[in-house]
């Protein structure tokens, strides 16, 4: 008997609830930093040092290295103990160093605080869709990742509020205590749910993790073309998302615009996550690469109205960004639940790590020092400019990859119902 689970199993709906909350805790503590990052440079550097956002930049770029690094390895442990023990083990570790990131003296601290809280996130990301993909049906996958996904739109949103209105009324060291405690909370709660795969494992004997499930990944097309698109639009969203304080203040917006924009996060995002997940999951039975398609179509729509928003005025920009923001969040969702769909459950959580390195090694932790290089040099609008053509990059792979997703999904159920 496989893995295969043929409705949503007991528990799920709790579980999907306390792993979309420690998810949202997750975005508001990486976007805080971006919230308050101009405060931070001016804390740690004087103001005619140009390298300064390169700098700060590399607070990112620490995180993410840490994140990519750490999360094969407790992927791995993810897909051989309890997913629960190791998520809030993690969910722990990072709350209490977001905590110390507001204690930090030196730059150098504020960055080791970054590195544990890039380990407490390389076992939360790999584990978390992992479980949720035990729990529900393939059939559903792409809606409940969906709601799992909206952690990044809501969280991002309420670190750039939350941090920029905790940065104005306290400064910037009190909005990394004040997220502390709630993470610790949701932390402990883990421990006291039980992993699904314990019964499986006291009936079947668990397949051991070899280098050929990792080959069968890498020759999966539709897990390699779903990887490097997902990279590109995190270099497109990850360094959005880091920069647009800086960019803001470039345009010549003040302090509050961090707030605006928080809310089109906020509201952009939610709604076309919700509705990414409902369209794949609705075209997916009669269009095989259906998540692709979703993925695809709205990078492709985001990137002329993005470039659109560099050269138009404000407050007109606002309703350009919100529009590209709109059709960028469509991926969320299809593109998780893609990657779920075409790695067995064996090497789930390995799978979603192995993704995890790839995208950061080649999305994220470049953009960071590589917009903020050329904001300090040339300006941001030409570092945006980037932005956008790794919009436009993401979205031909992924409409590229159409054509593999059906036979790779269908050549995985079948393999986990042998």
């Amino acid at each position: 008997m496989g893995l295969t689970i043929p409705e949503r199993k007991p528990g799920a709906r709790a579980a999907l609830a306390l792993l979309l909350g420690i998810n949202i805790f997750n975005y508001i503590d990486r976007q805080i930093l971006s919230a308050v990052e101009p405060e931070i440079r001016r804390t740690f550097f004087p103001p005619n040092d140009l390298n300064a956002m390169a700098k700060t930049g590399a607070l990112g770029m620490v995180f993410l290295v840490t994140y990519m690094i750490s999360a094969p390895l407790l992927g791995w442990l993810s897909d051989r103990f309890s997913r629960w023990v190791v998520i809030g083990t993690c969910v722990i570790l990072w709350s209490l160093a977001s905590g110390a990131s507001g204690l930090a003296a030196t730059f150098g601290i504020l960055v080791a605080t970054r590195i544990f809280i890039g380990i407490g996130e390389g076992g939360y990301g790999p584990a978390a869709p992992a479980l949720l993909s035990d729990l529900y049906p393939l059939k559903n996958r792409g809606r409940i990742l969906s709601i799992f996904c909206l952690a990044i739109p809501v969280g991002s949103a309420l670190g750039y509020v939350f941090g920029g209105l905790v940065n104005i009324h306290l400064g910037w060291r009190w909005a990394f205590y004040l997220v502390t405690p709630p993470g610790l909370l949701l932390g402990l709660f883990c421990f006291f749910q039980r992993d699904t795969r314990v019964a499986v494992s006291a009936r079947t004997r668990r397949p051991r993790l070899s280098w050929n499930s990792y080959q069968t990944l890498f020759r999966t097309r539709s897990f390699v073309i779903n990887t490097f698109a997902t990279a590109a639009m995190t270099f497109a969203i990850g360094g959005l998302g880091f920069w647009t304080p800086a960019y803001l203040q470039y345009r010549g917006q003040p302090k509050s615009a961090t707030i605006v924009f928080g809310g089109v996060i906020v509201v952009a995002g939610l709604i076309s996550t919700l509705l990414g997940g409902w369209l794949g999951d609705r075209l997916q039975p009669k269009f095989p690469g259906a998540y692709f398609l979703v993925s695809g179509a709205g990078m492709v729509l985001a990137f002329p109205l993005f470039v659109a928003m560099l050269y138009t005025p404000f407050p007109v920009a606002w309703f350009l960004m919100f529009a590209s923001i709109f059709l960028i969040f469509l991926n969320t969702g299809p593109s998780n639940a893609a990657l779920a769909n075409v790695s067995h459950p064996s090497i789930r959580a390995s799978a979603f790590a192995v993704n995890i390195l790839i995208i950061h090694a080649l999305g994220d932790v470049p953009a960071f020092p590589t917009i903020g290089y050329i904001g300090g040099h040339a300006n941001m609008n030409v570092a945006f400019l980037v932005v956008s053509g790794m919009m436009l990059l993401a979205g031909l792979l992924w409409l590229a990859g159409m054509k593999y997703l059906g036979a790779d999904t269908a050549a995985v159920e079948a393999a986990t119902n042998a």
